[in-house]
């Protein structure tokens, strides 16, 4: 299992633990934490914030690799 893989899985597990903190953004499905106005992703303001959805995110993200492109990527 990749580092990356096992970060994934253990963010994926701290939300799960407290899906109440964080909400999932409607545009690019990304967990913010609910005080986040704006996905600092995609810029959207539009969250889904049922504890479910979060939940459920949090699991398929968790499951898949890492689809978006991060600051490591660029050097």
């Amino acid at each position: 299992m990749g580092e990356k893989e096992n970060s994934r899985k253990e963010a994926a597990a701290k939300i799960i633990a407290a899906p109440n903190k964080f909400k999932v953004c409607e545009s690019c499905g990304s967990i913010v934490m609910k005080k986040a106005d704006v996905c600092p992703n995609c810029n959207a303001y539009r969250f889904d914030e049922s504890p479910e959805t979060v939940v459920a995110q949090a699991e398929i993200l968790a499951a898949r690799a890492p689809l978006s492109i991060e600051h490591e990527d660029y050097n």
